[in-house]
Formats: C-alpha cells, sequence, structure tokens
C-alpha cells in the first residue's frame, strides 16, 4: 500500500506545513466565494429510514458537477458540531462552494460528499440543552446508524465506490471527536480520518489508536488540527503527542490565531479535501 509521510507543522502565521514535498498554506483568498462561471455541483436534501433510531432522518448530499451514473465515485462524510444539524455545515462553511471551486481548478478529486444530522435520536433537533447527556449520548449513537444505515443508504442510491479507500470521514469539534472516534474505531470502513478542533467527546489517545501498528498499516491520512487561541486543544495535542511518540505517521496543523469557529473550519476543509483519495508515496 502507497504511504502518507507527514512532517509536523511548523508554527508560521501562515500556518505553513511540509507534507509529501508540499507547503500547504492558509487557504487563498476568494477559496470560498461563489464564481457564477464555473460548474456547480447539487445539494439535496434527503431522507433515510434508520434502523438505529427506528424513524426517517434527513441528511444533505453533495454531488460534483456533472455527477453520473456511469461513474462511481469517492464520498466524504462530514459532521458537523454540538449545536448543528445536517444544514450547520451547508450554511455557515459553505462547502458547496469550496468544493465547485477547487473542482474547477483541478485541486480536488470528484466526490460526493454527505452531510448528516450527527445526533442519532428520534427528535434530533438541537433543542434543550444540547450539552445533557441525553444530547451527548446521541452524538456516540450515531456511530450505528453511520455504519448500519447511512453508508448502505448512500451506496444503494448514488454511484459510489464501495470500499474503505474510497471513504473518509472528518467533522468539526463535537463532530470533530465522533470523525475520530468512528474513523479510527472502524478502520476497515474508512481510511481517510480527519478532526477539526476535536471537542471533548474525543477519546482518550490510547483508546483511539489501541494499536499504533494496525493504525499505521491500514491509514491513507490523520488529520488533526486545532487553532492556538481555542480552548480545545488539549484535545488535539494529546492525540498528536501519542501518534509522534507511536510513530503512526499524519498531519498536525496547529493555525496561530485560530479560534473555534468557521473560519479554521473552511480552512481546513479547504486543505483536507485537496489531500484525500489521492495516492502518496
Amino acid at each position: 500500500m502507497k504511504r502518507i509521510i507527514v512532517l509536523p507543522v511548523m508554527l508560521m502565521f501562515m500556518a505553513q506545513f511540509a507534507w509529501s514535498g508540499q507547503v500547504l498554506d492558509k487557504a487563498p483568498e476568494g477559496f470560498d466565494i461563489f464564481n457564477p462561471d464555473i460548474p456547480a455541483g447539487k445539494v439535496e436534501l434527503v431522507s433515510y429510514f434508520s434502523t438505529t433510531v427506528d424513524t426517517v432522518r434527513q441528511v444533505r448530499i453533495y454531488t460534483p458537477p456533472g455527477y453520473s451514473k456511469e461513474v462511481s465515485y469517492p464520498v466524504l462524510y462530514l459532521l458537523h458540531g454540538i449545536g448543528g444539524d445536517e444544514s450547520e455545515w451547508y450554511n455557515n462553511g459553505v462547502p458547496h462552494i469550496i468544493f465547485d471551486n477547487l473542482i474547477a481548478q483541478g485541486k480536488m478529486e470528484p466526490m460526493i460528499v454527505v452531510l448528516p444530522n450527527g445526533r442519532a435520536k428520534k427528535n434530533d433537533r438541537a433543542e434543550g440543552n444540547i450539552y445533557g447527556p441525553e444530547m451527548t449520548q446521541a452524538f456516540a449513537n450515531f456511530e450505528k446508524d453511520l455504519i448500519n444505515d447511512l453508508i448502505p443508504f448512500v451506496e444503494k442510491e448514488y454511484s459510489v465506490i464501495k470500499d474503505r479507500e474510497s471513504r473518509a470521514i472528518a467533522g468539526l469539534s463535537m463532530g470533530g471527536g465522533q470523525s475520530l472516534n468512528f474513523g479510527l474505531g472502524n478502520l476497515e470502513v474508512f481510511s481517510w480520518v480527519g478532526g477539526f478542533s476535536s471537542a471533548p467527546n474525543t477519546k482518550v489517545p490510547e483508546q483511539l489508536v489501541p494499536d499504533p501498528a494496525k493504525a499505521t498499516d491500514m491509514l491513507n491520512l490523520l488529520y488533526i488540527s486545532c487553532g492556538d487561541a481555542d480552548n480545545l486543544i488539549s484535545f488535539s495535542s494529546r492525540t498528536h503527542e501519542y501518534l509522534e511518540k507511536n510513530n503512526v505517521p499524519h498531519i498536525y496543523r496547529v493555525i496561530p490565531g485560530g479560534k473555534h469557529d468557521f473560519e479554521v473550519w473552511k480552512d481546513d476543509l479547504y486543505h483536507y479535501v485537496q489531500l484525500i483519495f489521492k495516492s502518496r508515496d
């Protein structure tokens, strides 16, 4: 298997880091601005039945420009934060615009991107005490919904490549913790994993990666990022330190001045989607 080789982040103002002979800078001006002169993908709000929750659930799904049933695409599952739902990324992070721009520039593999509601309970709205135990348990329950219900739905209804090499997962804050927990906990399902400003729901490193050699062998990319002005950075840094100690290749990106907001998460998304589904030496 070809292996991604990652060098540590260099703490520079532009948040640069070297990786496989490249230098990735802060996302350029205009990366998230709609361009009417390029082909646009499509974002649909669709429903699927969850046996995990025993109800119909909603999910937003992005298909790239020129999507065709004659072509099979890789899939990214992109998760939201504790106060969000299937519309949080779409409304605040304009991922569809970022994707369209990158695809038009030839910098991103055309892919299907799934924006689910990561709160697996019958009333999955962000209502009441969103930090309460019932709500946080619903985020943990989403692992079953994702693996047993959502992925099979996507692979039945859309033209996708049905193997682990063609599945990625990433998320912000609570969704970053979910992505690390679910991605690293299901290496037979995902080979590309990203956590942006991951929250306290992130498992301790020894539970996330109990077998460093297995993770090293199976992962194509492990991307961990956080702003240095984010109060949650300790959850990312402890994971990085464990991975570094156990020689597990990964990107650890510390963004100077970065806070817990979409300025950081959009920048991470811009970089992450350019790295996934591409072979690297």
